[in-house]
C-alpha cells in the first residue's frame, strides 16, 4: 500500500501521548479493540497474551498463545494432486489465565460503560510490564481505584505474574475478585456469539480459520486452597498442555476465599468486606507447560515446580530478574534517534516486539505474528531468517542461534519434502509449525523454493556476525550442504551462446508473480547458497579435518558435488535487459503489461482480496519488493547504477500489499539517493502496526516488519553492510536527524556506533579491537578511545522523484510496455446488470 506521510504524526496523541519508553493509552475506545489488544500484547517468545482487559470484556479477540502449540487438520483440495500439502496446522488459543473479574456492590467493572474518573493503560519497554490504572465511580456513587499489572517473564520461560489492586477511595463496599482460568478455545465465550465473531470480518487469507470441532480434550483438573491446574490434549495433533495458577492476597479487610475447578474452568474467588482506604492486592502467578506428547499429568508437575519457586522466592525476585534482563537487552539493542521523540517511541516499540517474539522461543520458530495473535494460523515463514536473524545476530546472538536450531531440528522433514518433490537434498516448508508443508496454494507457497537460500543466508549471517564455528561445524554446514544439493538438482544446464545454469518453475518473494523461470531473487540467493556451501566444506577440509570427515560420512558427501556447486554458482543465469538497463524480475517478466497503481482505487487494495490471482499474474505488479530485496541481501553483486535503475523501475509497480516491503524499499532508496522515499518507506514500516496501516494489526504484530525497522535504521540510514568480509559503512543519515546511535556486536566485541551529519564514530565497549570500513577506508576501533571518521555528506541526494505512474517503455523487440488497470469485478457486475435491464450491449469504446 502507499501512504501519504506528509510529516504529520499518524497517531492520535491525545489518546496515545508520546513517551519514549512506553506505549500509553489515556482513554479507552471500543472502536479499535482488536488493534489495541495487539499493541498492548505481552510475551516472551514462548508465551503470549493479548491486551484483553482483566475483566474479560469488551474484547475483539481473546488470545493466549504458546509458541508451537497447535492442532492439525486435513487439507481438502478441490482437485488433489501428488505432493500437495495434506496436513494443516493452526495455533491454538490456550486457556486464558488473564481473567480477574471485579465486582463492587455486586456491580461488575466494565470499562466500556464505567464512569471513569481516571484511566491510563501502558506497556513499559523498560521492564516488559503491562499496567492499567483507573478510578471508577460506581453507579451508587462510590469511588474505587483499580490497578492491574501483567508481566510475562523473559527469565522464567513458562511464567507470568499478574496482579490486581483495589482500594475504596470513597465509601466501603463488598468487593468480589474472581480469578479464573478459562478454556476459550472450546468453551462458549461468556459474552460473545463465537460463530458471529468468527464471520464478522469476512474472507481474508491472512486470518486463521475457525475450528469446527473440539480441540482441547480435558485431561484433568485439580485445585488446593490457593492453586488450580487444568490439563489438555489436542484432539488431532496429540500435543499436551497444562496451565496452573497460584494466588496470594494481601489486605487488612475481612476475606472469604473459595476455589473450584472443572474441565474448562478454574475459579479462585475472594469475597472482601472492603473498608474505605484499605487496599486489597491479589497476585496471581501463572505457569504454562506444553509438549508434543508428554502426558498432561507430568505437565501438572512441571507447573507445580514453576509455581513452587515463585512461592519460595517471592514475586519481587521475579520482577527484579525481569528488570535486569530487559536492561541488558536494551544495552545491546537500543537505537536512539535524536530530536524525534515520536519516532523514538515507535522504534523502541518495534524493537520490544522482537524481544517478545524471540527471546524465549528456545529452538522454536518466530511466527509471522509472534505470540500476539492467530494471524496466518501461527505459521513460521521465511520472515525470521531474512528480517529477524540479522538483528538478533548483532544484538542477541543466543536468540539467533535458537531460531536457527529450529531449522536444524526440521531438517529430516525438509529432506522428506525434497524427495516428495522429486529433488535431492532438503526443501524447507514454505509455511509450517511442525515441519510439514502447510501451504495449500502451491503456486504462492511450495513454489517459493527460495526458502532454502533464505535459511542458508541466515546461517551465514549468524556465523559471520558471531564467529560461532562450533555451530557451523555441527549444524550449519549440514544445512548448507543439503540446501546446495537441492539447487544443484533443481536447476539445469543450457548451452546457447554460452553455458548457463537455469532454475525454472519457482516463485520469488513477490507472490503476485508465480511459477516463473529464472526468478532473479531466487537465482542470486541460490548462487550465494551454493558458493557459501562450497566455501564452508573446503574450509572444514583445510581447518578441521575431523569435522570434515564426520560431515562427509554423515551426508555421504563427495568432492565432485562441491565442484558442481561452484560450477553452478559461477554460471548462474541472472536476467538482465540491456535496453532498459534493469534486471527483469524473471525471464519473462517484461512480456507482461504494467499495472497502473496510480489509477487503482484504495478500496481495491490489497489486490489479492479484490482480484483473481490470474488477473494479477498477467501484469507487471508486485506484492512486495523482489529484485530490490535481492539488491540488499546480495548488494555486492550489483553496481550502483543497476541499483538505481532497478529501484526506479520497480517502485511504481510495487503495491506494498505485503508488510515486508516498505523497510526494504527504504534501505535501497537511501542507498541510491532517493532520500525522500527512504523516509517515506521507513515511516510506513515504522508505523505499520501502531497506525494499523494495513488494516490487519488486530490479527497480531507484523514481526518481520518490526525486525525490518532495525534493518532500515542500521542498513539503510547508517549504511552498514556485511557481505562476509567485515563490516562496511556508507551512511545516509536523514537531513532532519541530528544523530543516530546504536550498539553492535561483532564476534565477541561490542561497539557503539554514533552517526552525525559530519561524522561517524565507533567506540569499543567490550572485547577485542575490530576493523571497520567507511566508504572504502579501513579504521581500527580499539580501547584507546573512540574512532571518529569525518564524512563528506550523506551520499547522493537525487532531486528527481520516482514517478508514481509507471511510464511506458520499449521492449528489446520494439513493442511498447503499456500501463493500465483491469476492470474490477464489481464494475463488470454493474455493467452486466445494466445490460440485462436495458437489453442493449454495453459499449467499451471511448
Amino acid at each position: 500500500m502507499r501512504f501519504d506521510f506528509d510529516g504529520t504524526d499518524p497517531l492520535d496523541r491525545e489518546r496515545f501521548p508520546i513517551d519514549e519508553w512506553r506505549l500509553v493509552e489515556r482513554f479507552p475506545s471500543d472502536n479499535d479493540l482488536g488493534l489495541t489488544e495487539t499493541l498492548f500484547a505481552i510475551g516472551n517468545g514462548y508465551l503470549g497474551m493479548r491486551g484483553n482487559p482483566p475483566e474479560g470484556r469488551p474484547s475483539a479477540a481473546h488470545g493466549t498463545f504458546v509458541n508451537g502449540f497447535h492442532e492439525t487438520w486435513d487439507i481438502h483440495h478441490a482437485e488433489q494432486a501428488f505432493g500437495f500439502a495434506h496436513t494443516g496446522q493452526t495455533i491454538v488459543n490456550v486457556p486464558d489465565s488473564k481473567v480477574m473479574k471485579l465486582y463492587v456492590d455486586d456491580e461488575p467493572l466494565l470499562v466500556s460503560t464505567a464512569d471513569l474518573v481516571e484511566y491510563e493503560r501502558s506497556v513499559d519497554f523498560r521492564d516488559g510490564t503491562l499496567r492499567r490504572h483507573l478510578v471508577w465511580r460506581t453507579p451508587s456513587g462510590k469511588v474505587v481505584q483499580v490497578d492491574t499489572t501483567a508481566m510475562i517473564s523473559f527469565v522464567e520461560r513458562h511464567l507470568a505474574i499478574l496482579s490486581i489492586e483495589v482500594t475504596m477511595l470513597a465509601g466501603s463496599a463488598p468487593v468480589v475478585i474472581s480469578s479464573q482460568i478459562l478454556n476459550r478455545q472450546d468453551g462458549a465465550d461468556e459474552y460473545q456469539d463465537r460463530e458471529a465473531m468468527a464471520k464478522k470480518d469476512g474472507w481474508d487469507p491472512r486470518q486463521a480459520g475457525a475450528f469446527t470441532s473440539r480441540v482441547l480434550v480435558p485431561q484433568g483438573d485439580w485445585h488446593s486452597d490457593r492453586r488450580m491446574i487444568l490439563g489438555y490434549k489436542c484432539a488431532r495433533s496429540g500435543m499436551t498442555l497444562a496451565v496452573g495458577a497460584d494466588h496470594t492476597i494481601e489486605t487488612d479487610n475481612v476475606v472469604e476465599e473459595l476455589i473450584d475447578t472443572e474441565p474448562d474452568l478454574g475459579k479462585k474467588v475472594y469475597r472482601v468486606d472492603a473498608a474505605e482506604g484499605k487496599t486489597i492486592r491479589v497476585t496471581k502467578a501463572v505457569a504454562y507447560h506444553s509438549s508434543r506428547g508428554v502426558p498432561a499429568r507430568e505437565l501438572f508437575d512441571r507447573c507445580r515446580r514453576t509455581l513452587d519457586r515463585v512461592r519460595r522466592d517471592g514475586v519481587q525476585v521475579q520482577l527484579d530478574q525481569q528488570q535486569s534482563w530487559v536492561e541488558k537487552y536494551w544495552a545491546n539493542a537500543d537505537v536512539e534517534v535524536e530530536g524525534h521523540p515520536e519516532v523514538q517511541q515507535a522504534v523502541r516499540w518495534n524493537l520490544f516486539q522482537i524481544a517478545q517474539a524471540s527471546a524465549r522461543a528456545d529452538q522454536l520458530g518466530v511466527a509471522a505474528k509472534g505470540v500476539t495473535g492467530s494471524g496466518y494460523e501461527g505459521h513460521y515463514f521465511w520472515d525470521t531468517e531474512i528480517y529477524v536473524v540479522p538483528f538478533l545476530a548483532h544484538t542477541f546472538p543466543t536468540a539467533a542461534k535458537n531460531l536457527l536450531r529450529f531449522r536444524v531440528n526440521l531438517l529430516e522433514h525438509a529432506r522428506a519434502r525434497a524427495r516428495e518433490l522429486a529433488q535431492r537434498g532438503a526443501l524447507f516448508p514454505w509455511r509450517t509449525i511442525n515441519g510439514l508443508e502447510a501451504s495449500a496454494y502451491y503456486a504462492a507457497g511450495t513454489a517459493q523454493y527460495h526458502i532454502d537460500a533464505d535459511v542458508a543466508y541466515a546461517v551465514a549471517r549468524y556465523c559471520d556476525a558471531t564467529g560461532d564455528k562450533d555451530f557451523l561445524r555441527r549444524d550449519g554446514a549440514e544445512i548448507l550442504v543439503e540446501t546446495a544439493r537441492l539447487w544443484a538438482d533443481l536447476g539445469f544446464w543450457r548451452v546457447d551462446g554460452g553455458r548457463t545454469f537455469h532454475i525454472h518453475g519457482v516463485t520469488g518473494p513477490d507472490e503476485y508473480t508465480t511459477v516463473v523461470n529464472n526468478n532473479l531473487f531466487t537465482n542470486v540467493m541460490a548462487r550465494f547458497n551454493l558458493e557459501r556451501a562450497a566455501a564452508v566444506v573446503r574450509g572444514l577440509r583445510e581447518d578441521d579435518p575431523t569435522a570434515y570427515a564426520l560431515l562427509r560420512s554423515r551426508l555421504n558427501l563427495q568432492d565432485e558435488e562441491v565442484d558442481e556447486w561452484e560450477d553452478c554458482a559461477a554460471h548462474m543465469a541472472v536476467p538482465f535487459d540491456e535496453g532498459l538497463g534493469i534486471h527483469p524480475q524473471d525471464e519473462n517478466f517484461l512480456d507482461r503489461e504494467l499495472w497502473d497503481l496510480s489509477q487503482t482505487p484504495p478500496e481495491k487494495r490489497p489486490l489479492l482480496l479484490n482480484y483473481h490471482p490470474l488477473v494479477i499474474y498477467r501484469f507487471q505488479v508486485l506484492k512486495q519488493a523482489d529484485v530490490v530485496l535481492a539488491m540488499l541481501l546480495q548488494g555486492d553483486r550489483f553496481t550502483s547504477e543497476e541499483k538505481r535503475r532497478n529501484f526506479e523501475y520497480y517502485d511504481p509497480i510495487t503495491t506494498g500489499d505485503s508488510s515486508l516491503s516498505a523497510v526494504v524499499q527504504s534501505i535501497i532508496a537511501a542507498e541510491v539517493g532517493h532520500h525522500q522515499w527512504a523516509m517515506h518507506y521507513f515511516l510506513s514500516g515504522l508505523f505499520v502496526d501502531l497506525a494499523d496501516l494495513h488494516g490487519n494489526t488486530s490479527d497480531g504484530v507484523h514481526i518481520a516488519s518490526a525486525g525490518g525497522v532495525w534493518n532500515a535504521l542500521v542498513y539503510g540510514f547508517a549504511g552498514m553492510r556485511d557481505y562476509g568480509d567485515g563490516l562496511t559503512f556508507d551512511p545516509r543519515l536523514p537531513s532532519a536527524w541530528p544523530s543516530l546511535r546504536f550498539p553492535l556486536r561483532v564476534h565477541d566485541t561490542r561497539l557503539r556506533v554514533e552517526l552525525e551529519q559530519e561524522s561517524i564514530t565507533f567506540t569499543l565497549l567490550e572485547g577485542d579491537p575490530v576493523t571497520v570500513s567507511v566508504r572504502g577506508e579501513s579504521h581500527e576501533v580499539g580501547a584507546d578511545g573512540p574512532t571518529r571518521v569525518p564524512l563528506d555528506g550523506q551520499g547522493p541526494r537525487l532531486t528527481h522523484l520516482v514517478p508514481r505512474q509507471p511510464a511506458p517503455v520499449v521492449r528489446a523487440d520494439g513493442t511498447v510496455i503499456t500501463a493500465g488497470v483491469p476492470t474490477d469485478p464489481e464494475t463488470l457486475a454493474e455493467e452486466a446488470a445494466l445490460q440485462s435491464s436495458s437489453g442493449q450491449p454495453i459499449s467499451t469504446v471511448p
